[in-house]
């Protein structure tokens, strides 16, 4: 098969189409002939040498992907309902941008019929990482209301749509007015230009001074002392990345007085466990929203897996907003 091998740590030049032996699948496992692969951040870190591939995960980038079952452990798809040839999406913990992809069969959904495969390989990584962060671990609930660092990311696209869908007010920030004006457009209620208002002091008057319920946050650094200030409270404050750096000097003072929360996790290493139980959550909650059209898969644009290189040097650019998707 072909696949988009990382040659060595560097630019996004360093990606270069080879070939590779088709993955076996072993037990509870599923062989799937990939037609699409969602491109997401760490994809970028694991090229950049700042992302340690997992014990026993591909060396081969790509963490989402969706086609067609191909092949699998007969008694495990029967168990889960799943046979050879269904269209399916998958979270898996590496190996996504190849011709075929091993995938747990827990980590595994069904396409949505009115989505293509396109469409459906940019779901998994980010639907997966929402829910666990922004419902389970910071525990949002209907009447709450949600801040979102990097709106127009394919983080940020998901969770406008998903909290809104399920009952918060949800809040953002961008980097310019267009990104702000396309976060509105997908259901969020207001949006702040960071390179142009401080995000802490717009939370506050939108809220008349309470604060929102929970932070999505993706940079981390500098940003979380004025977070803190931008939390009700009680609020949660839940950290999925540290693009503005590891290290952040916070008043500790206004977390014990508004009992605040701060918390944060990685997807990636998690058990199989935990990984099943987000997807039967999302199988019940969420897949539903995606078939009546409440929530839809924001594409920016595709490119040919030959292509791998452009693709990483766009999401570099943070020009995108949505998702990046390689077909096969």
């Amino acid at each position: 098969m072909k696949a988009v091998e990382i040659t060595s740590f560097g630019g996004p030049e360093v990606l270069r189409v080879g070939e590779r032996p088709v993955p076996a699948f072993a037990a509870g496992e599923v062989l799937i002939r990939v037609s699409a692969s969602g491109i997401n951040r760490p994809d970028v870190l694991q090229r950049t040498g700042n992302y340690p591939v997992p014990a026993g995960a591909s060396d081969i980038p790509g963490l989402e992907v969706a086609g067609v079952i191909a092949d699998g452990d007969a008694a495990a798809m029967s168990a889960a309902g799943f046979r050879v040839g269904d269209r399916i999406c998958a979270l898996v913990a590496g190996g996504g941008y190849a011709q075929f992809c091993v995938a747990p069969i827990g980590q595994c959904l069904p396409s949505p019929a009115d989505l293509s495969d396109v469409e459906a390989a940019s779901l998994p990584e980010t639907f997966f990482t929402v829910w666990s962060n922004v419902f389970e671990r910071a525990g949002l609930k209907p009447g709450e209301s949600l801040l979102i660092q990097g709106g127009s990311s394919g983080i940020g696209v998901t969770a406008i749509q998903m909290a809104k869908a399920l009952g918060a007010t949800v809040y953002v920030t961008a980097g310019s007015d267009e990104k702000c004006a396309a976060c509105v457009e997908l259901g969020a209620d207001l949006a702040f230009n960071y390179k142009t208002s401080d995000f802490a002091e717009e939370v506050k008057k939108a809220t008349g001074g309470k604060g929102v319920n929970v932070i999505l946050d993706m940079v981390a650094g500098s940003y979380v002392a004025r977070e803190l200030e931008a939390l009700a409270e009680d609020g949660r404050l839940v950290i999925i990345a540290v693009q503005g750096g590891v290290k952040a000097e916070i008043n500790a003072g206004l977390v014990l007085r508004r009992r605040l929360t701060i918390t944060g996790s990685t997807l990636r290493p998690r058990s199989l466990s935990f990984k099943t139980a987000i997807a039967q959550a999302l199988r019940q909650t969420v897949w539903p929203l995606l078939q009546t059209g409440q929530i839809k898969p924001v594409i920016h644009s595709t490119f040919a897996a030959a292509d791998a290189s452009r693709a990483h040097a766009l999401m570099e650019s943070n020009q995108h907003v949505g998702k990046i998707v390689l077909t096969w």
